[in-house]
Formats: C-alpha cells, structure tokens, sequence
C-alpha cells in the first residue's frame, strides 16, 4: 500500500486537430455554424437571423439572373492626386486591396437582371478601404446612372461602406457626393426609378448621399445605416442612445427606410418593386 505512486497518472489521447475554415462564429450570438450550411442560407445565422457581410461577387450572384450580368467600366482604377502620406501610403493600401479582393475599385457596376427584368446594376464592397466613395467610385456610379437615364432601366444600387468619403482623396472624395447627387436629380427628373438597397454597414458619406436618395428605400435586417457611429455620437452628446439606435429596424420606425427585407427574400422583392414602380 505504502508502495503505490501518490498520484495516479492518467493518459490523454491527443485531440485531433480540427481542419480551419469549416466553421464561422456569429458575430452576433456566438453561434458556431458549418461553413456549408451559412452558404447554403446566404450567409445568414440560423440562430438569431445576422446577416453576414458579402461580397460584391457575391450580391451578384444572389440578386442577378444567371448569366445577365455584362460590367461596365471595370478598368478604372484610383489614382493618387493628393500624394497621401501616412504609416502606409493610399498606393501601397490601393495595392493591397487590390491583392486583397481581386477589385480594380470599391465597386462594381453594368447591366444585369432581377427576375428577367432588365436593370443597370451597382454593387459596393465593404472589403475594398471599407466600401469608402473616392473619385473612381463617385465617378463609376454617375456613369452607372447615366447609362440608367439613357436606357430608361431602373436603377438599383446596393451599398455597404462603413467608410464613406474616402480620406485619402481629401476634397476629391467630398465632391462625390454633390456629383453623384446631381446624377441622380437628373434620374429622378426623367421618372426612371432607383431602388436603394442598405446593408450592414451603410454610413457616412455614402449615406449623405446616393445610398438615401431612392425612390424605394430597402434596407436589410439589423443593419447599421447612419452618418457618425453610436459610439461617437454617445461621446459627444454624453447620453446613452436608446435601444437599436441606427439599425434598420429603428429607422424603418422613424421613416427614413421604406421597408426591411430578408435576404432570402431580396431578390423577389426588388423585382415586385420594379414591377410596382413601373
């Protein structure tokens, strides 16, 4: 008895490793989903409903007819007017998101459509300097409205760009949010009709501008549309928000969204909406 060890001494198998980039955690609930089965929901959490960010790859292939999609003005890349210097220069972080996303530009845009119904198409991508408006961007999609007026094909945009303006531009940025304000006055003029579609994030410059001038406004479920965050805004007013400041939900109470559209749905609803307004 007096011989036996003090302790015993117990053998654990070794875990097998588990294969990354099978699974995904919800941002929101923490939910662990199968990397297959997000897909096959359009990257939405089966648990509390979050809707992923996508790609702008991606929104084609869910809201466009197989096969319709012809992009327009693809070659079109930023340059550098204000020779931006900072811990990385706006070359070197263009270079990279280039890399990055596979992207010329934040986004893309041409001629597609929704249920067999012809449409000119705008995408933005939150991956590219976070879907931020510079020249090529403002430039791209007041081409994209032009092409819409001429046509007399509505337009339908989806944003998401957590960045706006983009600072690397400097005034650059900031005049194309008047230009492609203009271009859409214009549109607006002729009765060609604009459907806007808000995702998760739309803020700043971008919703200062094109991204709120619809002539229906869809937003997706809980998404974040504003100008400044609810953080910085606390700070400076130094009042607690109330509850869903800034989500779709609270804005679609509030009036400045028409309507709040699951992503399973988006497509037959934005052709029901074309249907509608024309």
């Amino acid at each position: 008895m007096f011989g036996k060890p003090k302790y015993t001494i117990v053998k654990i198998a070794k875990k097998k490793d588990i294969p990354e980039g099978l699974w995904t955690k919800c941002e929101d609930c923490g939910e662990i989903i199968y990397n297959k089965a997000l897909e096959e929901s359009l990257k939405v959490c089966p648990k509390c409903d979050y809707h992923f960010i996508l790609t702008a790859h991606e929104r084609i292939g869910m809201l466009l007819d197989a096969n319709s999609f012809e992009e327009r003005d693809a070659t079109l890349r930023s340059l550098d007017p204000l020779q931006f210097k900072g811990p990385r220069s706006y070359e070197e972080k263009l270079k990279q998101d280039q890399a990055a996303t596979g992207l010329n530009e934040a986004c893309i845009t041409g001629r597609g459509a929704i249920d067999g119904k012809r449409i000119i198409f705008v995408v933005t991508d939150s991956r590219f300097i976070m879907g931020s408006m510079g020249s090529v961007v403002g430039e791209k999609i007041t081409r994209a409205t032009e092409l819409a007026m001429n046509l007399r094909l509505p337009l339908v945009i989806v944003s998401g760009s957590g960045g706006g303006a983009r600072m690397y531009e400097g005034l650059f940025s900031l005049m194309q949010m008047a230009k492609t304000s203009a271009a859409l006055a214009k549109l607006h003029e002729t009765g060609v009709p604009f459907i806007s579609v808000l995702t998760n994030p739309t803020m700043a410059g971008v919703m200062a501008s094109f991204a709120s001038l619809g002539d229906i406004i869809i937003a997706e479920p809980k998404a974040l549309i504003g100008f400044t965050g609810p953080r910085v805004i606390e700070q400076t007013i130094r009042q607690k928000l109330p509850p869903g400041f800034q989500r779709s939900e609270f804005l679609l109470e509030h009036g400045l969204i028409d309507m709040i559209m699951h992503r399973k749905n988006l497509k037959s609803g934005i052709a029901g909406v074309i249907d509608y307004l024309t």
